[in-house]
């Protein structure tokens, strides 16, 4: 599922970290939550290490810093 789909289903705390965060290793709660809002239909890739955690794709980050710059993703 595409970021234009389940980001609107994200609580406002996880739009915000994730905006304030972008790029970042994502904590498993907002993971949960992405995972939640799309159905269980979003990739993550992995982060240097595997005890780091997730990361989202480069089209979701870039998407995300976008929207904060009020452009048109």
């Amino acid at each position: 599922m595409d970021i234009e789909a389940w980001w609107p289903r994200l609580s406002g705390a996880a739009q915000q970290w994730l905006i304030e965060n972008n790029g970042d290793v994502v904590p498993p709660a907002i993971i949960d939550e992405i995972q939640a809002a799309a159905g269980g239909a979003f990739e993550t890739l992995p982060a240097d290490s595997p005890d780091e955690g997730l990361l989202l794709p480069d089209e979701a980050t870039e998407w995300i810093e976008a929207t904060a710059n009020g452009e048109q993703p």
